[in-house]
């Protein structure tokens, strides 16, 4: 199995069951950020994960390091210090309503770095792949500028790397984000991106109107050094009933897995996650592309299925999912 490092903030999310954030007397706590998420599935895929951020040296930053530790990822690379823990709170969404976040990150260890704090460490020794999103970019103009400077360093090592796009539109413009994506991109080899993606931040035309195979050779055309592009398509029938589809674009050639049905979600927050974890594993592990996309898919759709930010599933259990009716006792 492959070595692989992952880079960004973890949070504390504290979120509702069902209740009103403003009216609500009882929150759910747990910790989480989409690398984060990512590096705990891919270490329950059987790879060694890293996972480099900073978090306070308090309890809840010792609390961060014993989540990570619980699912096998490894913490070299947790820097301890700053002043807070970034939090968000979460709205579920139930029937026709939509979740809500509310984010509680000003002044938190990681986004106020300013500096490559793992200067005297090697992060990339052995590493295979560098997994980022675009969440770390948004969070200041010093990490932008950090960030590509990781990304070089990446590169000079001869680490592949993997960007989610991930665009949170409560943390910088989709006119920012572009501008970034033009200095982030030319460094990326595996890519998350969908067809909004394509059309507001990438500048290609008339992207809705595109087959979306369409959409990722564009994408490519932009940045032929990106190898690999993927995404899912959901459809939202309510906030408990949705289906999921996961599509790739690999070796100039368009993939898409069956539709999966999840008629009762329990909590769909770090889906896509383990969706980008479900391609990476399949990349690393050299996997055939139909293969690729059919497992990703699976592990997003069991994620639906658990509380929490992060995939709690092993790899045994996503291929039995593939093999099986998940509607069957496993005996």
């Amino acid at each position: 199995m492959a070595e692989v490092l992952t880079l960004g903030e973890i949070m504390l999310r504290l979120s509702t069951k069902e209740n009103r954030l403003a009216c609500t007397d009882e929150l759910l706590a747990h910790y989480g950020g989409g690398e984060a998420n990512v590096a705990i599935s891919l270490a329950n895929f059987g790879h060694q994960a890293y996972f480099a951020s900073k978090v306070p040296d308090n309890a809840l930053g010792l609390a961060v390091k014993r989540h990570l530790n619980r699912f096998g990822v490894h913490t070299d690379f947790l820097l301890f210090g700053g002043q807070r823990l970034g939090i968000y709170f979460l709205e579920q969404g139930v029937g026709i309503k939509a979740a809500n976040v509310i984010y509680d990150r000003a002044f938190s260890s990681f986004s106020q770095m300013a500096a490559n704090e793992w200067e005297r460490m090697d992060l990339f020794a052995g590493i295979d792949l560098f997994h980022l999103s675009g969440i770390t970019p948004a969070l200041s103009p010093a990490w932008l500028e950090l960030l590509i400077k990781l990304m070089q360093e990446a590169k000079s090592r001869g680490v592949k790397i993997s960007f989610d796009i991930n665009f949170r539109g409560k943390l910088w413009s989709q006119a920012q984000a572009a501008e970034a994506l033009k200095q982030i991109l030319p460094y990326v080899d595996y890519l998350s991106a969908g067809r909004l993606d394509a059309k507001y931040l990438l500048g290609i035309k008339h992207a809705e109107l595109l087959p979306l195979e369409q959409c990722y050779q564009e994408m490519q055309r932009l940045y032929p050094n990106i190898q690999v592009i993927y995404s899912t398509n959901r459809t939202i029938l309510s906030a408990k009933h949705n289906q999921l589809q996961g599509t790739l674009y690999y070796q100039n050639a368009y993939y898409e897995s069956k539709v999966i049905d999840i008629p009762e979600i329990v909590d769909r927050v770090g889906g896509g996650d383990a969706y980008s974890a479900g391609i990476l594993h399949g990349l690393l592990s050299e996997c055939e592309p139909q293969a690729i996309v059919d497992f990703a898919t699976a592990a997003s759709a069991l994620k639906h299925m658990v509380y929490g930010d992060c995939n709690q599933f092993t790899l045994e259990e996503v291929q039995a999912y593939l093999k099986n009716d998940s509607s069957k006792m496993n005996r």
